[in-house]
């Protein structure tokens, strides 16, 4: 048996709760509330609080006294100096129930231990620290290690989490769907569209008139084609459909089918995330939006909309890659995940690229998962280890993943285990 070492980071329960309240910070909104406040307050010490703060804490550790106007994000980049590490006071401070209420007047324990290299690898004199002493299990693990499997240690931590991308990463690429996904809105037009004059009368009887025929790149009555931040679209749905002044909406725009790598059968189509609009207010069956956000490019006349999810980054320990003497054998991978999709056409993917894998949320892939990316290899020979990926998003039927590492180029095609 091999030893694990294994250094806590957050909790499962508390893990999906970690994804709703990171969605405010990444998406730009106010830091607000996305559950009722408690109501259970009662006067501990000085100080009111909804929750049970513990009356002592261990030697050493560092404490903070919460302040008014205090956010975990706030402290953990003051405490950190990474504001995305704030789960880990949260894990910390078990008594906090709910992230998004803390109260003046309650302590934080804030120190993070990270563990050094010789508390991962054995002590200087030789003894692992983390190794149980008993015969049995040290027999076990010299079993291992003469069957070659001694390095297999996946879960060894190399110091503190960190997010595993970036938001462009998420909001600048996109989703694979349907080849037909249906989408409740479209933008039928722009401020741009009435200002090109309209010639009547004396005008067009002597042979003027306005153009209004298509070209390569739109519309030609137009005098913008492709928009940007602040400009004012229409959009066709209003009040009877749902809409709210307030809400935001995602603009896509659907491009080519994605085929299967292995099955050679059409997954779906990708539809590629432009930017973000704000609802500025509703008619009964028309709207007034303004583009908020277009830095993934220029937002089309004609761009479908979708209601905006906010993305959270997720966090992780970024641990040792698979050894490539102790492969998965190939039977394992038969009906294992695919890369399916690469953003751009990108044939030969390397590190920091983003790409689509055919499993989603109908699949249990959460956010964070990290796969072990592999390559069938000749026939009679095991799989070849090419590097890993992390899942950043996830949709229904497929996610979008970030190539953490790899020792050789990635291609659509390759298989994936979860690690």
């Amino acid at each position: 048996m091999v030893t694990r070492r294994i250094v806590p980071t957050l909790s499962p329960a508390r893990a999906l709760v970690v994804t709703a309240a990171v969605s405010f910070l990444l998406a730009g909104l106010p830091a607000q509330a996305a559950s009722a406040p408690p109501r259970n307050l009662h006067l501990v010490g000085d100080h009111w609080t909804a929750w049970e703060p513990p009356a002592a804490f261990p030697d050493g550790a560092q404490i903070y006294t919460i302040k008014r106007g205090d956010t975990l994000w706030d402290l953990a980049n003051r405490f950190y100096a990474n504001p995305y590490l704030w789960p880990q006071i949260w894990e910390a401070n078990q008594y906090v129930l709910d992230s998004h209420w803390i109260y003046p007047g309650d302590p934080l324990v804030v120190g993070m231990k990270i563990l050094t290299p010789d508390e991962l690898s054995g002590s200087q004199d030789g003894t692992d620290p983390f190794a149980d002493t008993s015969g049995e299990e040290m027999a076990a693990n010299d079993t291992a290690a003469d069957d070659g499997l001694g390095l297999l240690d996946l879960d060894k931590a190399l110091g503190p989490p960190e997010a595993l991308g970036n938001t462009s990463d998420v909001y600048c690429s996109g989703f694979i769907g349907d080849v037909d996904e249906d989408f409740a809105y479209h933008i039928l037009g722009s401020e741009y569209d009435a200002l090109v004059p309209q010639l009547e009368g004396g005008l067009a009887e002597a042979g003027f008139s306005t153009i209004s025929t298509n070209g390569p790149y739109g519309p030609r009555d137009t005098l913008r084609y492709g928009l940007s931040a602040g400009d004012v679209v229409y959009i066709d749905g209003g009040r009877a459909s749902g809409l709210a002044a307030g809400q935001l909406l995602t603009a896509v725009q659907p491009e080519e089918k994605v085929i299967h790598p292995v099955t050679g059968k059409v997954f779906g189509r990708f539809y590629k995330r432009y930017g973000r609009l704000r609802v500025l207010s509703v008619q009964e069956d028309t709207a007034i939006a303004e583009i908020t956000d277009a830095v993934c490019g220029r937002i089309v006349v004609g761009s479908v909309l979708r209601p905006f999810e906010p993305q959270p980054l997720p966090l992780g320990r970024r641990g040792q890659v698979r050894p490539l003497n102790y492969p998965s054998p190939e039977e394992a991978l038969e009906d294992a995940p695919v890369i399916v999709y690469s953003d751009d056409g990108v044939v030969s993917i390397g590190s920091n690229q983003i790409v689509h894998i055919d499993r989603g949320s109908e699949d249990d892939v959460v956010q964070g998962d990290m796969f072990t990316v592999y390559r069938i290899n000749k026939p009679g020979l095991p799989p070849l280890i090419l590097g890993e990926l992390a899942v950043l998003s996830v949709d229904r039927r497929s996610a979008t993943a970030r190539i953490l590492d790899t020792r050789f180029p990635i291609f659509v095609g390759d298989r994936l285990e979860l690690k």
